[in-house]
């Protein structure tokens, strides 16, 4: 015989109605986002899962600065002018303000690396002199031919003469190579004699001297080579004058290095 429990319902064993749970308030949602989609179950396996791109963000975008003039091309530069037409200064900061790598070599500072015996063209050019000059141009032409080699522009300067061989342009292209760009610096004669007259030690020229290499240098006219002149222009303005005057020869059929 079976009991009852509960107080007469049902019996032990048999489902009975049961009480219902008190009802629960609503989750709010997380604050600042209302309306927000409850959190995904995390997925069951671990492969990788592609990354949403995300959308990239409109409007202007800046480009790099152009590079004018040669930009990045690796140069052999000659740069001829007379005493006092600032070669020196403009190849200097010219092989500074580039882009790669550019190193500056200048003939005067070579030739004075003979300390004892040194023989100054000033004071006569004579078979010393002419011997000194060459050993200098052809050391120049090898520092040129190892900077290249090794990825590097250079740029030389020197008072080359149009119609003087043995300190003519021939004897560079032999030293340093057929790719050789040489270019003209050429102010006025007031100009190079007024910064000649500012040099000291055995830079300093006589006027007569200055105005005879100067007039020399006037035979570059009608050559075909690049003239540049800087009576008016700094230092700077020079220095861009001479990077656009080898964009133009680069730019010329068979004028880049290599062709």
């Amino acid at each position: 015989m079976q009991h009852g429990v509960g107080g007469g319902g049902a019996g032990w064993g048999q489902p009975g109605p049961r009480p219902s749970a008190p009802p629960q308030p609503p989750i709010p949602p997380a604050q600042g986002w209302p309306g927000s989609p409850p959190p995904q179950p995390p997925h069951q396996h671990h492969q990788s899962q592609p990354v949403p791109a995300v959308p990239e963000a409109t409007g202007h975008i800046p480009l790099p600065p152009a590079v004018p003039g040669t930009g990045g091309a690796v140069l052999a530069v000659l740069l001829i002018g007379p005493a006092g037409a600032g070669k020196t200064t403009v190849a200097r900061h010219w092989a500074g303000t580039r882009p790669v790598p550019t190193a500056h070599v200048s003939l005067d500072d070579v030739r004075e690396w003979v300390c004892s015996g040194f023989a100054d063209p000033q004071a006569g050019w004579n078979e010393h002199s002419e011997a000194q000059y060459r050993l200098a141009r052809r050391t120049c032409g090898f520092a040129a031919r190892n900077y290249l080699a090794n990825g590097i522009s250079c740029i030389l300067d020197d008072a080359v003469f149009p119609d003087r061989p043995v300190v003519g342009l021939g004897g560079w292209k032999r030293h340093v190579g057929p790719t050789l760009l040489p270019v003209v610096l050429l102010p006025g004669l007031e100009i190079v004699l007024e910064r000649n007259a500012a040099r000291s030690g055995n830079r300093r020229l006589s006027d007569e001297e200055v105005a005879r290499i100067h007039g020399r240098m006037a035979g570059w006219y009608g050559s075909g080579l690049p003239i540049i002149d800087n009576s008016h222009l700094d230092v700077e303005g020079t220095a861009r004058a001479l990077d656009e005057a080898l964009a133009r020869a680069l730019s010329a059929p068979g004028g880049r290095p290599g062709q």
